[in-house]
């Protein structure tokens, strides 16, 4: 293909969805602070925090405290004006009392919830709204907010009266409901706390906040929030305070870029991934450490920043993908001559210096053997699983998967179509592809490791997929990946022969059909989240080169029923990568004709998503599954451990989760991270600038 083609090509793409594009602008990032004895706090037992006169005041179980200049002083706390109770029925235990500037005063009591007009006369409230009526008992809190609107909370839900009443329970969206106390916020905000963390509500979006990535204790006794809407919290363990502050997406993703030049690149090559900290939420002390999926961890990211330099044209992207693609080429540099050569082609799944421990001493062949007989009977035993290389600086690991060369053909591909800039980088790309692909082409479409024989996932061939019952479940997305890795190097080599090859396999071994069947699991849910991530990447290559219009439009078909089982799911990358190569294709059957674009609110929450991914990346533990408003999934879902969604039937925000990879389980209710591991900013990287290559978004 010659270098026109090439950018006719790749316009085409990019502006498929150009008019749809949305203008994200700045919006609030939320940002977390805890404040304990060591701040200057009396104790970290902290029972009230209240604003007065513009001052900050701690009450705790050693004495009060005022904020100043970024930390505590003990202080005497101002006297507290009682309001006028007179008239309210003696017998009751008052839980919180509230107070307007119009003479209205609330109070929320064990025995119900009462009201003082402004003339002076009580009455107790029973909330109704439609064919529900409330007699509530036990409330916990009450206030007013900025608009005279009344709140309370108690434990069949949240009631707000302007006029007339509006009920919430975990139907509507409340997340949780053993309350604490209520806090009036910024514009007619409320805050609720609960003993397992807290709720903030803006009318028409629940936010829960518990766990150690919002809170220093999930016991919340009191809330105070400032004009600009920070919220401070009274809990056991100190005050906590989540600052909102305005960011754009763009801010974002330089924060994330420059905390992985600074801490996640591993060996001289710059592979991405997690690093462990010495202490929890300490970023001061690290540790990398190497992972199996390095090579397509490490695709992803320099996918990231090639749809970075695509759409910004900044040369630091263009460098970090050039670095990128240096450290892939070398996992299949590496596998060459040394103690036992792999076949040429052959890519290694991550590399260790041999200046350290000799990873052979844990990855013993009785390891292997043990796991072979215990936990998976096609698991590969191989001696040694880390040769050294020729010259002797390296140990390379064996056994590459699939799920590494769907990353690496991922990245191949965006590479040599953004950013590779001259004919010497793009016959660099050329000849590391073709390398690859005649490997898998010479060994029957199977991976083939220093022994001669596959690694346990590099499978494609037709005689297992199409052929052995143990790799049925393989068979669609194995079909496919081996269809997008012949097609993208058809396109990246200009060799017809990677083409015949891909005709072949879909004329006298049906690849075409198993395509069809792109996920054969039961419904939103189930399933292995790594091969949906691993089908979306090679669906987006596959669906880009493939020329023939009728077998484009049958691939975006089974592309479209595999999306839609994933768009509850709220993950950009998977959005965006249906709509930049699905849109505006049609599909025809027997039953007439089928527009594929994404429909729905893909879009919106897609950019959602990405507001509200976490600035912080620590691996805290986070609780769903005693929520409220969620519904565990059927039993279809043979998963283990609590899984469910929203009642909506998507899944939860994601900062109300914890996302390393976009492989993770998103219907996981409970993470039980410990603060000892920080992620990367990978996963908000690569959607993020494939949006704005492709027109989704605009800063």
């Amino acid at each position: 293909m010659s270098l026109f083609d090439r950018l006719v090509l790749v316009a085409a793409i990019a502006v498929t969805a150009a008019a749809a594009a949305v203008r994200v602008g700045t919006f609030p990032s939320e940002m977390r602070t805890f404040y304990t004895t060591a701040s200057g706090l009396p104790s970290n037992d902290v029972l009230a925090v209240s604003i007065r006169g513009g001052r900050l005041f701690a009450r705790t179980g050693a004495g009060g405290a005022v904020f100043s200049n970024g930390k505590w002083i003990r202080s005497e706390l101002p006297a507290e004006k009682s309001p006028n109770l007179k008239g309210l029925p003696g017998d009751v235990s008052i839980r919180q009392v509230a107070s307007h500037a119009d003479g209205r005063v609330a109070v929320a009591t064990e025995e119900g919830l009462f009201l003082r007009e402004p003339s002076g006369k009580w009455r107790e409230l029973h909330p109704h709204e439609g064919f529900r009526s409330w007699h509530p008992k036990d409330v916990r809190g009450v206030a007013f907010d900025t608009r005279g609107r009344l709140w309370f909370a108690s434990p069949p839900g949240v009631g707000c009266f302007d006029g007339e009443w509006k009920l919430y329970t975990g139907h509507d969206g409340l997340p949780y409901n053993d309350f604490t106390t209520v806090a009036a916020g910024e514009k007619g905000v409320v805050w609720f706390g609960t003993r397992r963390g807290a709720i903030r509500f803006d009318g028409s979006t629940w936010e829960y906040r518990q766990g150690l990535r919002w809170l220093p204790s999930d016991e919340i006794r009191s809330i105070a929030v400032e004009e600009d809407g920070d919220a401070w919290f009274a809990t056991p363990a100190g005050v906590g305070l989540i600052e909102r502050r305005p960011i754009a997406l763009s801010q974002k993703a330089r924060f994330f870029e420059d905390e992985i030049d600074k801490r996640h690149r591993r060996t001289p090559y710059g592979y991405v991934d997690s690093v462990s900290l010495e202490r929890p939420g300490d970023l001061s002390n690290w540790a990398q450490h190497d992972s199996d999926n390095d090579g397509l961890w490490t695709s992803m990211y320099g996918a990231g920043e090639c749809f970075a330099y695509a759409a910004t044209r900044d040369p630091l992207a263009k460098k970090r993908a050039d670095a990128a693609f240096r450290a892939l080429r070398f996992l299949g540099e590496v596998t060459r001559g040394g103690s036992h050569p792999a076949p040429q082609g052959f890519v290694a799944r991550t590399i260790l210096p041999t200046s350290g421990p000799n990873p052979n001493v844990v990855y013993t062949p009785q390891r292997d053997r043990e796991r072979q007989a215990t936990r998976d009977a096609l698991w590969k035993v191989i001696v040694p699983r880390w040769p050294t290389s020729a010259d002797g600086k390296w140990y390379w690991k064996t056994d590459t998967s699939s799920d590494e060369l769907d990353g690496h053909y991922f990245f191949y591909a965006v590479y040599y179509d953004l950013v590779a800039a001259n004919e010497d980088e793009r016959k660099q790309v050329r000849d590391h592809v073709a390398a690859v692909t005649d490997h898998l082409i010479r060994h029957g479409y199977n991976v083939v490791d220093h022994d001669g024989k596959p690694t346990r996932w590099g499978v494609f061939s037709p005689e297992k997929l199409n052929h052995d019952p143990l790799w049925f479940e393989e068979r669609a997305l194995n079909s496919l990946s081996i269809l997008s890795y012949l097609r993208t190097a058809e396109h990246i080599t200009g060799n017809t022969k990677y083409g015949e090859a891909a005709r072949e396999l879909m004329t006298k071994h049906a690849y075409a059909m198993n395509v069809m069947i792109a996920k054969t699991n039961a419904g939103p849910g189930s399933g292995n989240q790594s091969d949906d991530e691993m089908a979306f990447m090679n669906f987006y290559c596959l669906l880009k080169y493939e020329k023939e219009p009728k077998l484009r439009s049958t691939f975006a078909f089974a592309f479209s029923r595999r999306w839609m089982m994933e768009r509850y799911e709220l993950n950009p990358l998977f959005n965006f990568i249906y709509a930049a190569v699905a849109s505006g294709i049609e599909y025809e059957n027997a039953f007439g004709r089928e527009d594929l674009s994404p429909a729905g609110d893909w879009l919106a929450e897609s950019i959602d998503t990405l507001k509200r991914y976490p600035i912080d990346r620590v691996s805290w533990g986070l609780s769903n599954s005693h929520r409220t408003d969620i519904v565990l999934l059927p039993p279809y879902a043979r998963e283990e451990g609590q899984r469910g969604n929203r009642r909506d039937g998507r899944v939860l925000p994601i900062d109300e989760r914890f996302v390393d990879k976009w492989n993770h389980d998103p219907w996981a209710l409970d993470y039980h991270g410990n603060g000892r591991r920080l992620a990367d900013g990978a996963s908000f990287l690569l959607p993020y600038y494939m949006g704005l290559y492709h027109g989704f978004i605009a800063d």
